[in-house]
């Protein structure tokens, strides 16, 4: 059971926004002689010790990003992840979404999902043979395979958790795997800011070297309160590729929506965040760039190593529309990244409430998979944007190459199955042949 978020009164909300540099907020841009670009932070719901748009753990108020620049440090993490026990209960957004229904129609296989986040720990029984070796622009040399902050962990279980006996909690496209990409460490433990984190420039980068490497759908838990040039380039690079890119919204609804990047940025799907009434999340921030929501608030996931604990943020709403992107691309191969958007916005639900808090409604991924959407009318703004569908050639070969690859997967696990099946039959058909010494059965 997860204990009640309780949340900085406005004054001092407001003391403190007025206390801190505006361009760790984004509010302004960085001085001409400014030596390197804004840093960027992950996006969850306020903190009560700083608002830089941190990830907010229902259990313990933890960022996992914050505004800071790159230095040396040891390959092993300064500051441990907390243990947590595994979770039996089922989780709200697993009640709401039913992943049983659509599970035999798509599963994300053959489908990679780049987390540019803070790394994830593959060696968490649920996400175990399903993260492949990645990159981090943090450590030089690592594989993005180790997380000291626990908040891309978090996010690719909510994605790719495979079931495990004993623990309802899994992800929405279990087939999935996941491309690691390391961008951060940072975390907030007793009120202090700990760990780094990447600049803008190198954010950058990590978009371009995901799309490199082949990624499908691109998920982009964190945000940046200034409009980056080489980022904004990053993300146009990806559009053009064919990747469906799905960014958080951001978490300063109560300091003032400030406008969030990549979420804002033409081509993106932009996701902010519910509870588990359907009603907007207080921290989900309001704004154009929302094109939909998903589950954000008191949302359980993996935590590094073992176990499990529950968090809040758009960060998390993010990975239950890339999710559902990944069952789409390999549902439906032949869809470009355009066309997945599309389709994402065109099934959403309608939600309690309408405008910029909600954009086109609720993620439905079962109508997502099965639905045949018309034309989306529903955000003609954001949906202009997505509407210019000209990859370059090199997307259209890559979209080729995709489909042969879940071809592929299909194929094998077609065949695995074949095999079982054929394994069972004989188990069963011989002895009992046997027993008749081959004759056929009596009719009668």
């Amino acid at each position: 059971m997860s204990r009640p978020v309780t949340r900085p009164p406005l004054a001092a909300l407001a003391a403190l926004l007025a206390a801190v540099p505006p361009a760790v907020f984004g509010t302004a841009p960085p001085p001409a002689s400014a030596a390197a670009p804004p840093a960027f932070s992950a996006t969850a719901p306020l903190p009560a010790v700083a608002a830089a748009a941190p990830t907010v753990p229902v259990t313990a108020r933890r960022p996992a990003f914050a505004a800071g620049p790159v230095a040396r440090a040891p390959q092993g993490c300064a500051t441990p992840p907390a243990p947590a026990r595994p979770v039996a209960d089922q989780p709200w957004p697993q009640q709401r979404y039913a992943p049983d229904r659509f599970e035999p129609l798509a599963t994300g296989a053959g489908v990679l999902v780049a987390v540019v986040d803070s790394g994830v720990d593959r060696t968490h029984p649920q996400l175990a043979g399903r993260v492949l070796a990645g990159t981090d622009f943090l450590d030089p040399g690592g594989d993005g395979r180790r997380d000291c902050a626990g908040h891309g962990t978090g996010v690719a279980s909510i994605i790719a958790a495979a079931p495990r006996p004993g623990v309802a909690f899994r992800g929405l496209a279990p087939g999935a795997r996941i491309l690691p990409v390391r961008v951060s460490e940072q975390q907030v433990v007793e009120g202090r800011e700990s760990g780094r984190t990447v600049g803008g420039a190198e954010f950058a980068r990590a978009i371009r070297w995901a799309v490199d490497h082949d990624a499908d759908v691109l998920n982009l838990s964190v945000v940046l309160y200034a409009d980056h040039p080489a980022v904004r380039s990053a993300i146009a690079y990806a559009v053009r590729r064919d990747v469906v890119v799905v960014a958080a919204a951001g978490n300063l609804h109560e300091g003032g929506d400030p406008r969030p990047y990549p979420a804002a940025y033409d081509g993106v799907l932009g996701v902010g965040a519910i509870g588990a009434d359907g009603s907007q999340a207080p921290f989900s921030q309001t704004g154009p760039y929302v094109d939909l929501v998903a589950p954000g608030g008191d949302v359980l996931m993996a935590a590094p190593g073992q176990g499990h604990h529950r968090a809040e943020g758009t960060s998390y709403a993010t990975p239950f529309v890339a999710a559902t992107a990944a069952l789409l691309r390999q549902y439906r191969p032949e869809l470009s990244a355009v066309d997945v958007a599309r389709r994402l916005v065109a099934t959403a639900d309608p939600a309690p409430g309408r405008g910029d808090g909600y954009g086109a409604g609720v993620l439905n991924p079962y109508r997502a998979v099965t639905e045949s959407p018309g034309p989306v009318a529903a955000r003609p703004a954001r949906g202009a944007a997505l509407a210019v569908d000209r990859p370059d050639p090199a997307a259209a070969a890559q979209r080729a190459r995709r489909a042969t690859a879940r071809q592929r997967a299909l194929l094998v696990a077609g065949a695995i199955g074949a095999a079982a099946t054929a394994v069972v039959l004989l188990a069963v058909v011989v002895p009992r042949g046997a027993r008749r010494r081959w004759r056929p059965a009596d009719p009668s």
